[in-house]
């Protein structure tokens, strides 16, 4: 990671002024682009621009019935309209251009550089190329596929979509390829932790797959079983790699500063913030800014779906209780609830050092989230907590889901290979058949349920939502908070409660979800404008 931070400034410094027009080139008033191209440390410098696209700490999950804002959120509320422009069209483009540009241009380093090498960084942005389109397509379905650098005559640019199947086939192209070519984790080190390696490659894979073959499943469309079976193959392949493991140490120190770095198996992808306060990429203030300042906080939805310590639900378990008090919501629950919400007694912030209840008048459900949760990170606003992007735990969970997709059905002995691993960091009983068939429950649903409790927080519930089919039962719900204890949360400002006293956010009449439109994005209204032959989205 050292290495990458050294050479970012010249990366940026060759590709930041390209403006979102697939036609630009590299500043000639800079490092011109014949004298480029020529040796390792530029393939090395040009591929170190597209890391500056990976997502840091975010907020996408109040798109999802997770968690809640500081105001209504027009995704998850179904008030959007198609706007003019989109950072998500456009950056991802944006990205995919300079890609582009990489994969044509490095066998220009032929001359000074090793093939093998050449082909890495190729892989690289053949990565990321992927990477650019699963983004487009998760969100508009098929759209133009544009697979070498432009100019402004080119024939492209005034190109119709191209379908789902032939993205999501460029996508598994490039996977194979960078899968091939990368080095391992073991080989790429500590000295550059941080790059993309062949199983970064073989783990996105396997999300694309599991998104691309659970949507076909459940919304009938395609060859779902292609998909399943490619997702399971490639999740079983970083399994069987042997390159990583779950983090040895607690749940909630795997989002701390300890869970940085290569002696955290866990991690496949960071988004990495630096190793120190005077070598840093970039910080983040996200714990002060989303979770203390409450533009995100969790749902009783989610809160909900945490089990109790004997492995069932809140309402089939003899051990959950009604909470008198807020701590007690916590009782007796799934460690990793521990983790992901705040509770009175936690470590919170220099002028509230010890956490009691959530402040309403920021955080609106009445609840917390604490991964992250750093009391110096607090104070001076700038963490570098790395953000994974893709963790071993992740494919351990697309494992048990392709597999039970493809047939309906998952013996116990891939249930221990997966979830079971999860459940026990959780400290729950392990999932089997015979659990579920005594217990009256749906495996579907508690393999679901595992990952919804496992990826808390970190963007994925609004994604699994749509790929299900069931945003449009689970979206349209009322928002809904803690219990409103009084004698807690006090009595300046009482919210709006629902009958049964729980926090009434946002109330069932003011949320819709339209399956005729809601399941792809609008594509940005200036984007057909350029390109008539471009088709909007139905409905929008």
């Amino acid at each position: 990671m050292k290495s990458m931070i050294k050479h970012a400034v010249l990366a940026v410094a060759i590709t930041v002024a390209l403006p979102a027009c697939e036609v630009e080139r590299l500043p000639e008033t800079s490092i011109s682009d014949e004298t480029f191209w020529r040796s390792e440390a530029d393939l090395r410098s040009a591929a170190n621009f597209l890391y500056t696209f990976l997502p840091g700490w975010a907020t996408d999950d109040v798109w999802s019935d997770d968690a809640y804002g500081s105001s209504a959120n027009s995704i998850s509320d179904g008030s959007r309209l198609a706007p003019a422009t989109d950072g998500n069209y456009n950056n991802n483009y944006n990205l995919i251009r300079a890609a582009n540009n990489i994969v044509e241009k490095a066998p220009r380093a032929a001359s000074t550089t090793a093939a093998n090498v050449i082909d890495r960084y190729v892989a690289e942005a053949r990565f990321f190329r992927a990477w650019g389109y699963f983004n487009l397509l998760q969100r508009f379905g098929g759209v133009p596929l544009i697979l070498k650098t432009l100019t402004d005559s080119s024939p492209e640019l005034q190109a119709p979509a191209n379908s789902r199947d032939e993205v999501i086939a460029q996508i598994y192209q490039d996977l194979d390829f960078a899968a091939q070519r990368l080095p391992t984790p073991t080989v790429i080190g500590n000295a550059d932790y941080g790059r993309i390696s062949n199983t970064a490659a073989l783990s996105f894979k396997a999300r694309v797959a599991l998104f691309e073959g659970t949507r076909a499943k459940f919304h009938s469309y395609g060859n779902p079983a292609l998909h399943l079976q490619a997702a399971a193959t490639a999740a079983k392949a970083v399994i069987d790699s042997k390159q990583h493991d779950l983090f040895s140490g607690s749940y909630f120190d795997l989002f701390q500063l300890a869970g940085k770095g290569r002696q955290n198996l866990e991690n496949v992808l960071v988004r990495p913030y630096g190793v120190s306060p005077t070598e840093q990429v970039s910080t983040n203030n996200y714990y002060r800014s989303a979770i203390e300042g409450g533009t995100l906080t969790p749902t009783k939805a989610l809160a909900d779906a945490y089990l109790m310590k004997d492995g069932l639900p809140i309402t089939k378990s003899p051990l959950y209780k009604t909470p008198q008090r807020s701590i007690e919501v916590f009782q007796n629950r799934d460690e990793r609830m521990n983790a992901t919400f705040l509770k009175a007694g936690d470590s919170y912030m220099v002028t509230k050092p010890i956490y009691d209840v959530a402040d309403l008048s920021r955080q609106r459900t009445g609840f917390t989230f604490r991964k992250t949760a750093n009391l110096d990170d607090w104070n001076t606003q700038t963490s570098l907590i790395d953000r994974p992007l893709l963790r071993y735990a992740e494919v351990l969970l697309i494992y048990a889901e392709a597999t039970y997709e493809l047939t309906n059905n998952i013996s116990d002995a891939d249930l221990d290979l997966s979830v079971n691993r999860l459940r026990q960091r959780g400290g729950i009983p392990k999932l089997t058949n015979a659990f579920v068939t005594a217990n009256g429950l749906s495996l579907r649903d508690e393999l679901r349920r595992e990952r919804r409790v496992e990826l808390a927080q970190e963007g994925f519930r609004y994604w699994d939502l749509i790929r299900w089919k069931i945003a449009e039962v689970e979206l349209p719900k009322p928002v809904i908070g803690n219990y409103f204890f009084k004698s807690e949360f006090g009595s300046i400002a009482t919210p709006q409660l629902t009958p049964d006293n729980y926090i009434l956010v946002q109330a069932a009449t003011f949320r819709k979800f339209n399956p005729a439109k809601d399941y792809l994005w609008p594509l940005p209204i200036n984007e057909i404008a350029l390109n008539p032959a471009l088709q909007q989205n139905p409905g929008w």
